[in-house]
């Protein structure tokens, strides 16, 4: 691809126009270049780094040594503008610098780091571009990776570009992509032709097939002179060429130069420039910025492991000399040095493990531990560390790499409470997958240590939630004590209302702690005390940030409450959120509920066609047989689709597989909610007598332990089945005000009575209940329920133009979130800081949103907001 490869200011591109157009002319966003090695993704980027004289262009490259260490590559990146960083706001400034260990904040959030890099990034591109440009993202740590994907995402309409060269989209998903594929024939021979010395005859042709049209391949096997006859991978070839390279060079240069290849912070490079100019002029490296580039990562590698074991141990152990004032770089440069178990190396990784995991390096801290294991002589050390890094595991959801680290700590000793420990955290993590079985056998074995009881059968009951398998739920529910939450997790109707009294004092005690605010507010959102279970997510949401940390995400439990309650927007939020964790840690049954969430928020919209598409995706990821808790979710979106799109037997088909063949719930907690619209359903499409079996079985289930929600939904069905008494039931189920906490599920009710009322001639008396269902779904965005409520309408005499929805519900989640959070007074600023973007992002948004929602000046927010939630408790019935 290049020609020569030692001055990247001679570029010369062969083969890459249409990719290198592409990469030359980003001028923001973000762009990922994908291929395998060798293939010109590191040409590109420097390519494009040279060419950007009138940008401010910020680099990293990533480093396998360096992956363990928490946010180093953000140090790297960040080191020509540390000067900047007094400008950002205290809690920002503290963030950064406690994560790149130049400041002790306390535990650091990366969503706290990312706004801190976010906002340095559009101040510096104030005044002038920024280009950051990411080579080897596959080796940057991990706390790095998230929070250069953090900003990538929130770009905007900065004048910010970041360009990231990757082995795969994996690496980086979810940003445009450009891919490079080998060269095609003719290209490749061009590129060999434009070496210094081509070859020919039959070296030429042994080049061109060997190289397969891999660019990096053509340059140095032509810069060798040879090729010869082995059938080797195309890394150990190229590694063979450099190892050539090497040996033409002094022993002082090659020492030199394995430092260099061993020292990822450049410790020695400035003090023995001169010893290592031999290695320059033959294009080994190449000074940049004060650092040495290699000049690809194999060259480094070859360096690495040409030398000899004991050379490599003196390099490592030279580096942990200097390195006496970073503790953490010295660790593990003494582990790279230990030939043997080393009990003082071991204590100094496991040290670093415990810095690690404070400045939120869970990946790092594990990794840490593990290596301290092998180097641990005791077996007991060696089980408790490895038990250690499987707990710190569980954050990553790597549920393989702490299967590993367990069964390896099982290996070690027989001692019961590490075993079980052990087992705790494999089941842990398994929650999170669908190998439920597998999760409960382990937690309810390792609830037979005291000590870990409670921990462990509150995992167990999440395991059989999501299951739904009520051989499950009786597993747990044998063993399980007065735990409020876990009790409520296996049964939300039983005791309901003594649990529910519970709340407010469990609140009290939960103090100022976040993370217990949130598990109350799932307790109570399981126990249809959905308008506490927001105002509690909503705390603890405050509680987070005002400790300048925030949750990777406060899971789907928060989005269904939000959703229940009206707050569609901050549903679709909490999808977002959840997304990114499940796609972060590569845990697809995550992944099938977030996407779940995000179908019944958007079909209730009348997006029919997104929502099939969420679920059916969705499906693919999970078994609704075993996985019943998604399964169900997911059966009633599209039953809900069905409806919205007016098609009564799907809607009838999607709901019916809620329940079983004999009419029991197919998931104890999600399919009751679905009672009522199988009803309905079911009385349009002659299925009468078989939806009456399943409401009389669901209330003979409930008896005496129904909620509000649970009340008003069986009489909705009681209703919509036996017409001539329907009038009794509409009642009652809008009799209690608690009901108002589901303003979408109330107006349904609304909208039934008023037709019921209607088409027995009582206009007068259908007229205010239609009113009010069609002001709720207009102010929710509910289109087809608003398009039936219109129409209903209309037919009671009352005419008028047909509405559109509420102007705030054409907005994106996050552009609704800003107009809100306007209207309370924020600045851009402040609402950046609570929504994790730049001021930028917040004014682009507010500049947009504007003219959708009818206005021109921010002062007009307020007025337009208050309207918009005056019903947010839900309408009283008339």
């Amino acid at each position: 691809m290049t020609a020569p490869a030692d001055t990247v200011g001679a570029v010369h591109v062969v083969g890459r126009e249409v990719e290198t157009a592409a990469v030359l002319g980003l001028t923001g966003g973000v762009l990922v270049v994908t291929g395998d090695p060798g293939m010109g993704k590191s040409t590109l980027l420097d390519l494009a780094a040279d060419r950007a004289a009138d940008r401010r262009v910020l680099r990293v490259t990533g480093s396998r040594d360096e992956s363990t260490l928490p946010f180093s590559g953000l140090h790297q990146l960040l080191r020509p503008v540390l000067d900047e960083v007094d400008g950002l706001p205290e809690r920002q400034r503290a963030a950064l610098l406690g994560a790149i260990g130049l400041g002790d904040s306390g535990p650091p959030d990366r969503l706290i780091i990312g706004v801190a890099v976010l906002a340095l990034l559009s101040e510096l591109s104030d005044r002038v571009p920024v280009l950051v440009v990411v080579d080897d993202v596959r080796w940057l740590d991990g706390g790095s990776r998230d929070v250069l994907a953090f900003v990538a995402r929130r770009i905007g309409d900065e004048p910010l570009a970041v360009l990231v060269g990757a082995r795969d989209e994996i690496e980086f998903p979810g940003f445009p992509l450009v891919a490079l594929e080998a060269l095609d024939p003719r290209a490749a021979a061009a590129l060999l032709d434009a070496q210094p010395a081509p070859p020919s005859g039959v070296l030429r042709l042994r080049a061109l097939a060997q190289a397969a049209g891999n660019p990096l391949a053509l340059v140095e096997l032509a810069r060798a002179g040879c090729a010869d006859d082995d059938i080797l991978p195309l890394t150990e070839r190229l590694e063979r060429v450099y190892t050539a390279d090497l040996e033409r060079l002094p022993a002082s240069t090659r020492e030199a130069l394995l430092l260099v290849a061993a020292d990822t912070a450049d410790l020695v490079a400035g003090t023995r420039s001169a010893v290592l100019a031999p290695a320059e002029e033959a294009g080994l490296i190449r000074f940049a910025g004060g650092r040495v580039r290699f000049r690809h990562p194999l060259v480094r590698s070859a360096i690495y492991y040409s030398a000899p074991r004991a050379a490599r141990e003196r390099a490592h152990l030279a580096l942990a000399d200097l390195l006496a004032a970073e503790p953490d770089r010295r660790a593990w440069h003494l582990a790279a040095a230990a030939t043997g178990p080393d009990e003082a190396v071991a204590a100094e990784l496991e040290a670093t493990a415990s810095r690690a995991q404070r400045r939120g390096g869970h990946a790092a801290a594990a990794g840490a531990l593990e290596r301290a294991a092998e180097l641990s002589p005791c077996p007991d050390d060696r089980a408790r560390r490895l038990v250690l890094a499987a707990g710190i595991a569980v954050f990553t959801g790597q549920a393989e790499w702490v299967e590993q680290l367990a069964t390896s700590a099982g290996e070690a000793t027989d001692d019961p409470f590490l075993l079980a420990s052990a087992a705790l955290r494999v089941g842990q993590v398994l929650t999170l997958t669908s190998q439920h079985t597998k999760s409960l056998d382990l937690l309810m074995s390792a609830a037979r240590e005291p000590v870990l009881a409670v921990q462990a059968l509150a995992s167990a009951a999440v395991s059989s939630f999501y299951s739904g398998e009520e051989r499950d739920r009786e597993l747990v529910r044998d063993r399980v004590g007065d735990d409020p939450w876990t009790v409520a997790l296996l049964d939300p109707h039983e005791n309901r209302a003594e649990l529910a009294r519970r709340i407010p004092e469990l609140v009290e005690r939960a103090g100022d702690d976040p993370a217990q605010l949130t598990s109350i507010g799932a307790m109570a959102w399981l126990l249809d005390e959905t308008a506490v279970a927001v105002r509690i997510f909503d705390d603890a949401l405050h509680r987070w940030r005002a400790a300048g940390r925030i949750p990777t995400g406060l899971g789907c439990s928060t989005g269904w409450a939000y959703l229940d309650h009206g707050q569609w927007a901050q549903a679709r939020l909490a999808a977002a959120s959840a997304a990114t964790v499940s796609a972060d840690a590569n845990l697809p049954h995550l992944a099938a509920a977030t996407m779940v969430l995000e179908a019944t928020a958007v079909v209730l919209s009348g997006e029919t066609a997104t929502a099939r598409d969420l679920v059916e995706r969705a499906l693919t990821l999970i078994d609704p047989r075993t996985s019943r808790a998604v399964g169900a979710r997911a059966r009633w979106a599209l039953g809900m689709a069905a409806v919205a799109d007016g098609d009564h037997m799907a809607a009838y088909e999607q709901f019916r597989l809620l329940f079983t063949a004999d009419g029991e719930p197919v998931h104890y907690y999600f399919s009751p909610f679905g009672v009522a619209e199988l009803v309905a359903a079911a009385v349009r499409t002659g299925h009468e007598v078989e939806a009456a079996e399943i409401l009389h079985r669901a209330e003979k289930r409930s008896a005496g332990n129904t909620s509000a929600r649970v009340h008003a939904l069986l009489h909705r069905g009681r209703a919509l089945l036996e017409p001539d008494d329907a009038e009794a039931h509409f009642q009652e189920a809008l009799g209690d005000p608690a009901g108002e906490q589901w303003p979408f599920e109330r107006a349904q009710v609304l909208l039934d009575y008023g037709e019921w009322l209607r088409r027995r001639r009582r206009i007068t008396d259908a007229r205010p209940k239609l009113t009010v269902a069609n002001e709720v779904f207009r102010r929710l965005g509910a289109r087809p329920w608003l398009d039936r409520a219109q129409g209903e309408l209309r037919a009671a005499g009352i005419d008028s133009e047909p509405a559109a929805p509420d102007a705030l519900t054409a907005l994106t989640p996050q552009q609704q979130q800003i107009i809100r959070l306007a209207a309370r007074g924020l600045t851009n600023r402040e609402i950046g800081e609570r929504l994790f973007l730049s001021p930028r992002t917040v004014g682009s948004h507010l500049y947009r949103s504007f003219p959708k929602l009818g206005i021109t000046a921010r002062s007009q927010l307020r007025d337009l907001v208050d309207g918009a939630t005056t019903w947010s408790a839900g309408p009283a019935a008339p």
